[in-house]
């Protein structure tokens, strides 16, 4: 075991210890205020189940109904519902009605990129 935990420190952590209060500094004055940080923290938490993000992904392409969305995902409407006033509410999502017919689409270009992003860095061949 104590092996096994010199060769984590080895690949994971510093050699020694030491401070560089250049780089603490900034940091710090780079940081998150609370309020970003838990808005910051609900867009990932919420991106993070795979329900939200086959939605998500289903509405890059343009604006659907819960029916449309329902049928692609093969899902209830009630579950679709649930999950797309969430992603409102987080205002990852917006609406417009139409008569009777209620139709969602991204938010904006920061959700499309968010998914660009994100499907990128997770196709990249070598690291």
């Amino acid at each position: 075991m104590v092996a096994t935990r010199a060769r984590i420190i080895e690949e994971d952590g510093c050699g020694i210890r030491m401070v560089h209060l250049d780089r603490v500094a900034k940091a710090r004055e780079d940081s998150l205020g609370r309020r970003e940080l838990d808005r910051l923290s609900l867009v990932f938490k919420l991106l993070g189940d795979q329900t939200r993000l086959r939605l998500v992904t289903a509405l890059r392409g343009g604006e659907m109904c819960v029916c449309d969305l329902a049928a692609t995902l093969d899902l209830s409407e009630s579950a679709v519902s649930h999950q797309l006033r969430r992603l409102r509410d987080a205002a990852l999502l917006r609406n417009r009605r139409e008569g009777p017919v209620l139709y969602y689409s991204l938010d904006d270009d920061h959700v499309t990129d968010l998914l660009r992003l994100g499907l990128e860095h997770v196709t990249e061949e070598s690291r």
